[in-house]
């Protein structure tokens, strides 16, 4: 295997360890200095820096200069994992279509879940926002009642990890806006059919029939999106 081979599989393994020997100390820990990390995995300063570069931008290593400073560990949090996911997609623009359908599969986990809630307060706010549902007459008032949504199911479920998927990938879909796919006349009045049937499913705390209307809704939007892309029947 020539140096220069050798040098691209080196960089990678590196990280892997290192990723390794974060994820084994607390958050924030001290690692060590390059020189210590370097002599600790048997490599050089330059391939460690390397290594570094990706750790960092995966959010899970921050290198201190000066006085104190040296090779932390840390955790990745929303904003790291956001980065990540925006710059795959700007590496691979046509992920950015999948990114509804992502948010959709992830809510038909949150939503019957959310049915089984008992806290009053969190009902009551379920309760306006099914009021909301038949005056949203505009595209930023669907909006707005569908941020509103998820954010309370997060409040209503426990469930962190889906929380901070759904909650990066529908960031990422307000900063890169998918076409309207309810649309006209017939998509408004679908659209607010589909989101009484799923929030009044939620406050009979019907779990299963929650599950079916947010699957529902998904196959519905799934099926737009389809005939939008030009794979199915035209679009009303």
């Amino acid at each position: 295997m020539s140096e220069r081979l050798q040098r691209r599989h080196l960089v990678p393994a590196t990280a892997a360890r290192l990723r390794e020997m974060i994820l084994a100390a607390e958050p924030d820990a001290l690692l060590g200095s390059l020189t210590e990390i370097a002599q600790q995995l048997g490599v050089g300063i330059v391939t460690v820096q390397q290594a570094a570069r990706i750790l960092e931008h995966e959010g899970l290593l921050e290198v201190r200069r000066g006085p104190g400073g040296g090779y932390y560990g840390k955790r990745p949090d929303e904003a790291a994992l956001e980065r990540s996911v925006a710059a795959y997609i700007q590496v691979h623009p046509e992920a950015a279509q999948e990114v509804s359908e992502i948010v959709s599969l992830l809510l038909c986990e949150l939503i019957p879940a959310a049915a089984r809630c008992k806290d009053e307060t969190l009902r009551e706010a379920l309760r306006e926002l099914l009021d909301r549902v038949d005056r949203a007459d505009t595209p930023e008032e669907r909006a707005a009642i569908e941020h509103a949504l998820h954010n309370l199911l997060y409040r209503m479920v426990n469930r962190p990890l889906i929380e901070l998927l759904t909650r990066v990938t529908t960031q990422l879909q307000r900063d890169q806006p998918l076409p309207m796919l309810f649309r006209g006349e017939e998509g408004v009045a679908a659209w607010k059919a589909a989101r009484r049937r799923v929030l009044q499913a939620m406050l009979d705390q019907d779990e299963e029939l929650a599950r079916f209307e947010a699957e529902r809704y998904r196959k519905a939007l799934m099926a737009r999106q389809k005939r939008r892309r030009g794979e199915g029947p035209a679009a009303v």
